[in-house]
Protein backbone atom coordinates (compact mmCIF):
# COMPACT_ATOMS: atom_id res chain seq x y z
CA UNK A 1 0.00 0.00 0.00
CA UNK A 2 1.45 3.52 -1.31
CA UNK A 3 2.18 6.02 1.68
CA UNK A 4 -0.57 8.67 2.46
CA UNK A 5 0.21 12.06 2.21
CA UNK A 6 0.31 12.38 6.11
CA UNK A 7 3.03 10.26 6.25
CA UNK A 8 5.37 11.61 3.52
CA UNK A 9 4.43 15.17 5.17
CA UNK A 10 5.03 13.71 8.41
CA UNK A 11 8.84 13.63 7.56
CA UNK A 12 9.02 17.03 6.33
CA UNK A 13 10.75 18.09 9.86
CA UNK A 14 13.74 15.66 9.47
CA UNK A 15 13.95 15.94 6.14
CA UNK A 16 14.67 19.73 6.58
CA UNK A 17 17.28 19.24 9.09
CA UNK A 18 19.06 16.86 6.86
CA UNK A 19 18.69 18.83 3.95
CA UNK A 20 20.13 22.63 6.50
CA UNK A 21 22.73 20.41 7.59
CA UNK A 22 23.97 19.58 4.13
CA UNK A 23 23.20 23.21 2.17
CA UNK A 24 23.25 25.63 5.30
CA UNK A 25 20.80 27.50 3.45
CA UNK A 26 17.19 27.65 4.77
CA UNK A 27 15.70 28.78 1.88
CA UNK A 28 17.74 26.44 -0.27
CA UNK A 29 16.97 23.48 2.04
CA UNK A 30 13.63 24.46 2.19
CA UNK A 31 13.01 24.53 -1.83
CA UNK A 32 15.27 20.72 -1.77
CA UNK A 33 12.45 19.25 0.27
CA UNK A 34 9.78 20.78 -1.07
CA UNK A 35 11.18 19.17 -4.58
CA UNK A 36 11.64 16.33 -3.13
CA UNK A 37 8.00 15.47 -1.22
CA UNK A 38 7.01 16.82 -4.39
CA UNK A 39 8.47 13.88 -6.35
CA UNK A 40 7.73 11.38 -3.28
CA UNK A 41 4.05 12.24 -4.00
CA UNK A 42 4.10 11.84 -7.40
CA UNK A 43 6.23 8.18 -7.48
CA UNK A 44 4.38 7.04 -4.13
CA UNK A 45 2.19 4.42 -5.79
CA UNK A 46 5.87 2.84 -6.35
CA UNK A 47 7.40 2.56 -2.82
CA UNK A 48 7.41 -1.02 -3.10
CA UNK A 49 8.23 -0.86 0.85
CA UNK A 50 11.57 -2.02 0.65
CA UNK A 51 13.30 0.22 2.86
CA UNK A 52 11.29 2.76 5.04
CA UNK A 53 9.38 6.16 4.64
CA UNK A 54 12.17 7.73 6.05
CA UNK A 55 14.89 5.86 4.09
CA UNK A 56 13.06 6.24 0.47
CA UNK A 57 12.53 10.03 1.25
CA UNK A 58 16.14 10.71 2.49
CA UNK A 59 16.94 8.87 -0.96
CA UNK A 60 15.30 11.13 -3.12
CA UNK A 61 15.55 14.38 -1.27
CA UNK A 62 20.00 13.52 -1.90
CA UNK A 63 19.68 13.02 -5.10
CA UNK A 64 18.02 17.10 -5.44
CA UNK A 65 20.44 17.80 -2.80
CA UNK A 66 23.18 16.64 -5.32
CA UNK A 67 21.37 18.45 -8.26
CA UNK A 68 21.45 21.89 -5.74
CA UNK A 69 25.08 21.70 -5.37
CA UNK A 70 25.85 21.04 -8.84
CA UNK A 71 23.76 24.06 -9.84
CA UNK A 72 25.71 26.24 -7.62
CA UNK A 73 28.64 25.35 -8.02
CA UNK A 74 28.10 26.14 -12.00
CA UNK A 75 26.91 29.64 -10.45
CA UNK A 76 29.54 30.64 -8.31
CA UNK A 77 32.96 31.15 -8.49
CA UNK A 78 35.02 29.82 -5.34
CA UNK A 79 37.89 30.99 -4.12
CA UNK A 80 40.24 28.29 -2.83
CA UNK A 81 42.33 30.38 -1.03
CA UNK A 82 40.01 29.72 1.93
CA UNK A 83 41.47 26.06 2.37
CA UNK A 84 44.88 26.26 2.00
CA UNK A 85 46.07 27.24 5.90
CA UNK A 86 47.42 24.45 7.62
CA UNK A 87 48.62 25.78 10.35
CA UNK A 88 45.38 26.11 12.52
CA UNK A 89 45.65 22.07 12.44
CA UNK A 90 49.74 22.17 13.21
CA UNK A 91 49.20 22.29 16.83
CA UNK A 92 46.73 18.96 17.20
CA UNK A 93 50.15 16.73 16.56
CA UNK A 94 53.45 16.49 18.07
CA UNK A 95 56.82 16.74 16.69
CA UNK A 96 56.08 12.34 15.77
CA UNK A 97 53.18 12.80 13.92
CA UNK A 98 50.84 11.69 17.07
CA UNK A 99 47.78 13.14 18.33
CA UNK A 100 48.71 16.00 21.47
CA UNK A 101 45.60 15.06 23.38
CA UNK A 102 44.21 11.77 23.15
CA UNK A 103 40.91 11.32 21.48
CA UNK A 104 38.49 10.50 24.16
CA UNK A 105 35.82 7.89 23.78
CA UNK A 106 32.84 8.65 21.49
CA UNK A 107 30.62 5.88 23.04
CA UNK A 108 28.34 4.50 20.58
CA UNK A 109 28.32 6.14 17.39
CA UNK A 110 24.94 4.80 15.89
CA UNK A 111 23.04 6.42 18.81
CA UNK A 112 24.80 9.50 18.34
CA UNK A 113 24.59 9.88 14.49
CA UNK A 114 20.49 9.62 15.52
CA UNK A 115 20.41 12.01 17.95
CA UNK A 116 18.88 15.35 16.42
CA UNK A 117 21.39 17.15 18.82
CA UNK A 118 23.94 15.97 17.28
CA UNK A 119 23.07 17.28 13.93
CA UNK A 120 22.58 20.68 15.30
CA UNK A 121 25.92 20.85 16.36
CA UNK A 122 27.45 19.24 13.75
CA UNK A 123 25.68 22.18 11.30
CA UNK A 124 27.48 24.74 13.60
CA UNK A 125 30.56 23.09 13.49
CA UNK A 126 30.10 22.55 9.30
CA UNK A 127 29.69 26.46 9.29
CA UNK A 128 32.99 27.09 10.85
CA UNK A 129 34.45 25.25 8.42
CA UNK A 130 35.42 26.95 4.52
CA UNK A 131 32.43 26.73 2.49
CA UNK A 132 34.48 24.56 0.14
CA UNK A 133 35.70 22.26 2.11
CA UNK A 134 32.25 21.53 4.62
CA UNK A 135 30.93 21.09 0.87
CA UNK A 136 33.04 18.35 -0.04
CA UNK A 137 32.58 16.77 3.20
CA UNK A 138 29.32 16.63 2.73
CA UNK A 139 29.06 15.39 -0.91
CA UNK A 140 31.48 12.53 0.27
CA UNK A 141 30.56 11.67 4.07
CA UNK A 142 27.00 12.49 4.14
CA UNK A 143 26.14 12.44 0.36
CA UNK A 144 28.07 9.02 -0.18
CA UNK A 145 29.25 10.53 -3.58
CA UNK A 146 32.57 9.21 -5.09
CA UNK A 147 35.48 10.92 -4.86
CA UNK A 148 35.57 11.21 -8.82
CA UNK A 149 32.03 12.27 -8.65
CA UNK A 150 32.91 15.37 -6.57
CA UNK A 151 36.03 16.42 -8.30
CA UNK A 152 33.96 16.14 -11.68
CA UNK A 153 31.27 17.97 -10.34
CA UNK A 154 33.88 20.96 -8.59
CA UNK A 155 35.83 20.79 -11.02
CA UNK A 156 38.85 20.32 -8.58
CA UNK A 157 41.51 17.61 -8.26
CA UNK A 158 41.28 14.24 -7.10
CA UNK A 159 44.69 15.37 -4.53
CA UNK A 160 43.01 18.82 -3.95
CA UNK A 161 39.77 16.83 -2.88
CA UNK A 162 41.59 14.92 -0.38
CA UNK A 163 43.20 17.62 1.63
CA UNK A 164 40.00 19.06 2.11
CA UNK A 165 38.58 15.82 3.24
CA UNK A 166 41.51 15.88 5.74
CA UNK A 167 40.75 19.44 6.53
CA UNK A 168 37.24 18.77 7.23
CA UNK A 169 37.35 15.61 9.07
CA UNK A 170 40.46 17.32 11.32
CA UNK A 171 38.03 20.06 12.08
CA UNK A 172 35.31 18.52 13.00
CA UNK A 173 37.26 16.14 15.06
CA UNK A 174 38.35 19.13 16.88
CA UNK A 175 34.84 20.75 16.94
CA UNK A 176 32.94 18.00 18.01
CA UNK A 177 35.16 17.11 20.22
CA UNK A 178 34.88 20.73 22.25
CA UNK A 179 31.11 20.83 21.69
CA UNK A 180 29.51 17.59 21.42
CA UNK A 181 31.76 15.29 23.84
CA UNK A 182 32.95 17.84 26.46
CA UNK A 183 30.94 20.82 25.74
CA UNK A 184 27.28 21.66 24.84
CA UNK A 185 26.29 17.79 25.22
CA UNK A 186 28.29 16.61 27.99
Amino acid sequence: MPPSVEQIEAERPYLLRFALAQLRDSAAAEDAVQDALLAALEARERFAGKSSLRTWLTSILRFKLIDIVRKQHREVATDLSEDLDDSDLDGLFSASGHWQEKVSAWGAPEQSLLAAQFWQVYARCAEAMPRRTALVFAMREVLDMEISEICQNLEISATNCSVMLYRARMSLRECLQLRWLQGENA
